[in-house]
């Protein structure tokens, strides 16, 4: 019984110093590390970056804190720009947005996904297509059936011209062969919203997190998710393949992948994504997001460069094929 008593607490204090190891193991900084948010407070972005240092601030060494930066300026550019010059020794990072994978093919980013290291994803969801409750459509196809039939006039809310879900409607007009009004909203997604919930428009494209409460409530219904499979907070909507039966997936994802310069040193990389691999599969840290609306994901370091990359190429052929028309 003591004997027993003796190696249970053996291992009891082995996994704690394993665990106090995970939590201090960024050695490498010399001062403070700064988080550069290219967006303004308040928002998602700027909510899963504060969210994910908080919860991986017990890996910093003793005396060493992270100092989240809003830097929103330029549409966020000043501040990707600013840590994909710095030098690379991981003491700068920052939280790219999908726009990175968009802006180079707009001409208004000298930056891409190679000039980052990427860390850790705290975003990475996908695009929805939202109706009114009391719409007359109530599956994809029928929606999208309605829109051949009468072309431009369907109006489908997004978050400005150019951007993600302009874009996603534009990927959807290229796939279906149809054509819709796209009404912008260059202030966010929260006014398209509004103007869905008051019958001014047809649909809108967004976030399954943004639209979560009111489709709880009964006040919206998610007719697609552009994803290779169904979103889990909505698990009954059906793909864009599945609901239009489709040869190919249609993916268009919002992300937001926290990163440092490229060409850092190795072990600063190594350090930098199994720290942050060891916050993203942290089960409270995952509950802080789902109390945001933004469902947890695991895609680090190369995962996450390759999910860059991809996106990077697909928005290529897609704006190119926009400025075509």
């Amino acid at each position: 019984m003591k004997k027993n008593l003796l190696v249970a607490l053996a291992i009891t204090a082995t996994l704690g110093m394993s665990y106090s190891a995970i939590a201090e193991q960024l050695t490498y900084p010399k001062k403070n590390i700064e988080v550069v948010i290219p967006k303004n407070p308040g928002g998602g972005t700027d909510t899963s970056t504060r969210t994910v240092i908080e919860y991986g601030k017990d890996m910093m060494p003793a005396g060493r804190i992270f100092v989240p930066v809003n830097k929103p300026a330029g549409n966020g550019l000043t501040g990707l720009i600013e840590v994909a010059k710095a030098k690379p020794d991981g003491t700068k990072l920052v939280m790219t947005t999908v726009e990175l994978a968009m802006f180079p093919h707009q001409g208004k980013s000298p930056v891409t996904y190679k000039d980052f290291t990427p860390i850790a994803t705290t975003i990475a969801d996908p695009v929805v297509l939202v109706v009114n409750a009391d719409s007359p459509y109530n599956t994809l196809q029928e929606f999208i059936d309605a829109a051949k039939a009468n072309p431009g006039k369907l109006k489908v809310g997004n978050s400005g011209m150019g951007a993600i879900f302009h874009l996603a409607g534009v990927n959807i007009e290229r796939l279906t062969g149809t054509k819709f009004n796209h009404i912008p909203f260059n202030e966010g997604t929260g006014p398209s919203i509004a103007s869905l919930m008051g019958n001014h428009i047809d649909a809108t494209l967004t976030t399954p997190g943004s639209v979560k409460s009111h489709v709880d409530g009964g006040m919206l219904r998610i007719l697609g998710v552009m994803d290779d499979q169904p979103f889990p907070l909505f698990p009954s909507v059906p793909t864009f393949k599945e609901a239009l039966n489709l040869d190919s997936n249609v993916k268009m994802r919002a992300w937001a992948v926290l990163a440092t310069t490229a060409g850092v040193p190795e072990n600063v990389k190594k350090e930098l994504v199994d720290a942050f691999t060891v916050v993203v599969e942290k089960p409270e840290y995952q509950e802080a997001l789902k109390k945001q609306g933004i469902m947890p994901t695991i895609i680090v370091g190369e995962d996450a460069y390759n999910m860059m990359k991809e996106d990077h190429d697909m928005y290529a052929t897609l704006i190119a094929e926009t400025l075509k028309k």
